[in-house]
């Protein structure tokens, strides 16, 4: 045991940053200003100015000798009345955006080209023209390779340039972050949902009639599953149940090759089969003529390719799932089905949840998290000395540090996705939950 009082405060630390760049980015989550709000306070009692930067790298990818950085326009000063009463606070104090001043660079030899670097280069002069000493970059796996991508660009400057040491914190309602057990607004996403979800199976069981909600989480089925236990759904499906018998393959031609190639898809008619099978058992075994089916939005990746004609991608290369409408599509899909098995006509109502769910007022626990990890960007940078490390957190809120090297692919500069791996103790437990069909 330590021999400082455990009610002394954290001793100052000798440090030469002057000013520190707060940066967010993509979604956003419930209890973002927690973390940009203790992160801040972390460094402004310590005597180090914060620079709130606006909207994500929209305003700094811009930077040039004809477009300055303004304040109050593309960033702010960050004080101790801008964050009065504010880590409990709903939205997000800096703003988001999703520009991608990395989207040209998808191999490390592209360093090397100045039209691919030029997006970071810009964001890079952009922060040193304001006086910044390091960043804080707060986002989703998107946002980590940015992060990554700004450190090597750095990396490779001479050896007498200035470098802007970068920390960043793991932000993602879907919770499929590598490198961290849950992420910050999770518990309150799921909670909102969950909310949603009970709700609606009152409705259903008023009408004795089905609801085929469609939740948020593009990569992985975190977000989708505990919406589902929570909100005591009748079957929860993910990317992770599109393996067996309810996934295939078509052949597509690779755009960038012209070659022909191998890409999974869903089962469209196993998958639809195995809700209707759900649906028919709740009525057969339990008298049961109502029901709520979770499904995750991710699930439109795995589309087979007529459905995705002409969806445009964004600057991350993630195809525009709102204009899919995969639960209107499902179901539909699965009302015939019905009709065609049983002869009676079933009211599926499709329903989009997710957006009401990322500014929601935070739950303690994800405040709690959420500080956690501001405080621990001003531990790593000032306390440690830290560069190019992701702010993690294990067991009960400790702090640890995991390297961008150990979470991007070096070679590809790609992140990892965390999956829900396959018969997890955390998806046995919505099989537990759900009703039971025995699939023969």
């Amino acid at each position: 045991m330590s021999d400082q009082s455990s009610l002394s405060p954290p001793p100052a630390a000798n440090t030469n940053f002057r000013r520190v760049a707060i940066l967010f980015a993509g979604g956003p989550a419930p209890a973002a200003n927690a973390v940009i709000s203790a992160a801040a306070i972390s460094f402004l009692r310590n005597g180090i100015e914060v620079v709130g930067v606006k909207y994500g790298y929209s305003g700094l990818i811009q930077f040039g000798p004809d477009r300055p950085l303004e304040e109050n326009r593309d960033y702010l000063l960050v004080d101790q009345a801008t964050l009065r009463r504010t880590r409990n606070s709903q939205g997000i104090l800096i703003g988001t955006a999703r520009d991608n001043p990395g989207k040209l660079i998808s191999s490390p030899k592209h360093f090397d080209d100045p039209e691919r670097v030029a997006p970071l280069k810009a964001v890079y002069d952009g922060l040193c023209s304001i006086g910044v000493d390091a960043l804080i970059s707060i986002g989703g796996d998107d946002t980590l390779k940015t992060a990554n991508k700004l450190k090597m660009y750095q990396d490779r400057l001479p050896d007498d340039a200035k470098r802007v040491p970068v920390v960043h914190l793991p932000k993602t309602i879907d919770n499929d972050y590598t490198g961290i057990d849950f992420t910050f607004g999770y518990f309150t996403a799921v909670e909102t949902l969950a909310e949603e979800l009970r709700n609606v199976v009152m409705d259903a069981e008023a009408n004795k009639a089905y609801f085929l909600a469609e939740t948020m989480g593009r990569s992985a089925g975190w977000l989708a599953y505990g919406a589902a236990i929570a909100g005591e759904a009748s079957l929860v499906i993910s990317v992770e149940d599109i393996v067996g018998q309810y996934r295939s393959e078509e052949e597509v031609v690779d755009t960038e090759t012209g070659e022909m190639t191998m890409r999974p898809i869903m089962h469209m008619r196993n998958v639809i089969n195995r809700i209707v099978d759900t649906m028919r058992v709740r009525e057969d075994q339990d008298g049961k003529q109502f029901g709520v089916i979770v499904i995750a939005e991710g699930l439109a990746e795995y589309l087979p390719q007529e459905y995705l004609e002409g969806v445009p991608r964004d600057d991350h290369g993630h195809i525009s799932i709102a204009q899919i409408d995969l639960g209107r599509q499902m179901a539909r899909m699965v009302a015939e089905e019905y009709t065609r098995q049983t002869g009676r006509a079933k009211k599926i109502t499709p329903l989009q949840l997710g957006y009401e769910s990322r500014c929601a007022k935070p739950h303690a626990y994800d405040v709690m998290l959420g500080s956690q990890l501001g405080v621990g960007a001003y531990r790593a940078l000032v306390e440690d000395g830290r560069n190019g490390v992701m702010v993690s957190i294990k067991g009960q809120l400790e702090l640890t540090y995991v390297p961008f090297e150990d979470l991007v692919n070096p070679e590809t500069l790609i992140t990892t996705v965390r999956f829900i791996p396959s018969g997890a103790d955390f998806q046995m437990l919505a099989r537990f939950l759900e009703t039971y069909v025995n699939e023969r």
